[in-house]
């Protein structure tokens, strides 16, 4: 049975929570590959599911929930975009200061195991994740949505807008600077 015929079967409140559920994981790996960070993407993850809450009686209920649920999100986080001029960064070594002459630092636990392996694997995400960030936010949400969600060129160019070429333009471009900027990095 099809999403589509789910929601005209059930008749309650239900059913939202329930499309949440099954659709919660991929929605966080999108966010995640929008933002860059946990946080931020739980904070667009949980904004998105609100929006979508308010608004899940405009819901066409012919189309697929996942695809309403990403453009939400994207138009969100270029919002957020256009709100921030730009990111701020906290250096988890430099020391917090709380007006005092004594310094705070962050101590945070490591109870990871293999630290060879979870340190490489972290220089390549956060390699990544700057790597991405850097992108224009077009060509970000592009690449993001079809190489890590794998979405087909009329799925994007209908979330995103824009035509099938203009989309493909976004890809190619995307791609080249995500190349460009990866072109020096090496795992040891």
């Amino acid at each position: 049975m099809g999403e589509s015929e789910v929601l005209n079967v059930e008749a309650g409140g239900g059913v939202f929570e329930r499309l949440m559920q099954r659709h919660r994981k991929q929605a966080y790996h999108v966010a995640y590959r929008m933002t860059g960070n946990h946080a931020d993407a739980e904070d667009l993850l949980q904004e998105a599911f609100v929006r979508a809450f308010r608004f899940f009686e405009n819901y066409r209920r012919d189309l697929p929930f996942e695809k309403w649920l990403f453009r939400i999100m994207t138009n969100l986080f270029v919002d957020g975009v256009r709100k921030k001029n730009k990111m701020r960064v906290t250096s988890l070594d430099a020391p917090l200061t709380n007006g005092s002459e004594s310094n705070l630092y962050l101590d945070i636990p490591d109870a990871r195991t293999e630290p060879e392996r979870v340190t490489l694997h972290e220089e390549l995400d956060e390699q990544i994740q700057n790597a991405l960030a850097a992108l224009p936010v077009d060509f970000r949400r592009t690449v993001i949505l079809a190489d890590i969600e794998q979405l087909s060129y009329e799925e994007i160019s209908k979330l995103t807008g824009c035509t099938i070429g203009t989309v493909r333009s976004r890809l190619h471009r995307g791609r080249k600077l995500l190349r460009a900027r990866l072109e020096g990095f090496t795992l040891r």
